[in-house]
């Protein structure tokens, strides 16, 4: 079994789940009582909200290259970082590290593609939302094309998840707020759409929309790391 590397932390929830998911495929797999070899080294999420709300992507990224480096020191064989916003540095971060990265858009893209879908919604971070980075990933690597909310829409997003979901906040008036944006895109033209923050998932989730697939990038980058660890 290879041992997985996570970059941790952002927030402490997406951590927990991360960890519980990759366990309960391996798990799942292999019977027993079989878990994964994981090594988690967690980013301090004051640190986290304060690079990505203050556009401090270069120190970020020297932060998380520290994290990822030593995952290789520690015997990881491959990383993930678990959240979508700070991938877009994931050059940066990955810098002189010899084990690869498993990104996050790999599984979600090819779970869109698995529906034959081309055009999806993004949720997440206002920082990932405003971003050309997931969207061109998406749409060179994938010939995915990806529609984002409105800037007001975007700002209630990041609201949320900042200073509720982070906070392990929940609420209903937050939850129809979000299915609300969810049916706008829809009418734009989205087809499914990307809970691209690891906590959005612990809000929304498809039984509030069966009609429109949902792309848990937690769950999807999960599944996948924990199949990646297992590989021969």
């Amino acid at each position: 079994m290879k041992t997985v590397g996570i970059i941790g932390g952002s927030t402490d929830l997406a951590t927990v789940e991360y960890y519980k998911l990759i366990n309960a495929h391996i798990r799942a797999k292999l019977g027993g009582f079989y878990t994964g070899e994981i090594i988690i080294n967690s980013m301090n999420f004051e640190r986290s909200a304060h690079f990505v709300n203050n556009n401090l992507w270069d120190e970020g990224g020297e932060y998380l290259h520290g994290k990822a480096l030593s995952l290789e020191r520690a015997g990881a064989d491959f990383i993930i970082c678990v959240l979508n916003t700070w991938h877009r540095v994931s050059e940066a971060f990955m810098k002189d590290v010899k084990i690869p990265l498993y990104h996050i858009v790999d599984p979600t893209a090819q779970a869109i593609l698995d529906l034959n879908l081309r055009t999806v919604a993004l949720l997440g971070t206002k920082a990932t939302m405003s971003s050309n980075y997931l969207p061109n990933e998406f749409s060179s690597r994938f010939g995915i094309n990806i529609i984002v909310p409105t800037e007001e829409e975007q700002t209630f997003v990041d609201d949320v998840i900042f200073n509720e979901l982070a906070k392990s906040q929940f609420t209903e008036e937050s939850r129809q707020g979000y299915l609300k944006i969810v049916d706008k895109l829809v009418s734009r033209g989205a087809q499914g759409v990307i809970l691209g923050c690891t906590e959005i998932p612990l809000l929304i989730e498809q039984k509030n929309r069966p009609e429109v697939p949902m792309f848990n990038t937690l769950e999807l980058h999960a599944r996948g790391a924990a199949e990646k660890a297992l590989l021969d």
